[in-house]
């Protein structure tokens, strides 16, 4: 190795703390293993904890902020115990991949479709929830057409 290619001591005691940690972890999970019940509540409680972030996520993807990010770690703390969420986690990734490199590949055209969509999305589900006639009330509005068809907001 050459000189500036070595490993620091810093970096080397990162690298360290950080498999002193998977190991554990593992030797945690594989006690927690041996104990039916436990292992079974724990489950139960990360599935819980992954299906409540990532419903959160899949609702928040319309709006501006982490909605994807939201998705992606409900699907990791949920991989931490399913297989079928470890796979269903590698494709979701291979495929906003493949969806984001398409979109950043379109005309200007499309793009401003894209964003044309999504802010149709969002004004729609803030009328549907009655934000859009609360924030017009609060400036001094009070135009009924703003009022949420499921009466929300009022």
């Amino acid at each position: 190795m050459k000189q500036d290619e070595e490993e620091s001591p810093r970096t080397r005691e990162a690298g360290d703390d950080d498999r002193s940690i998977r190991r554990r972890w593992a030797r945690w999970r594989d006690r927690l293993r041996e104990r039916r019940r436990t292992e079974f509540v724990y489950r139960v409680v990360v599935g819980i904890v992954g299906l409540t972030v990532f419903g959160l996520g899949i609702l928040a993807i319309p709006y501006p902020g982490p909605g994807w990010a939201i998705v992606f770690v409900g699907l990791g703390i949920l991989a931490t115990e399913f297989d079928w969420a470890r796979h269903l986690l590698a494709y979701a990734k291979e495929r906003y991949d493949k969806a984001m490199d398409w979109f950043g590949r379109q005309h200007i055209a499309i793009k401003a479709i894209g964003g044309i969509f999504t802010a149709l999305i969002v004004a729609g589900t803030l009328w549907l929830l009655g934000a859009a006639d609360w924030t017009a009330e609060f400036v001094g509005f009070d135009w009924p057409w703003l009022n949420s068809p499921i009466g929300l907001g009022d």
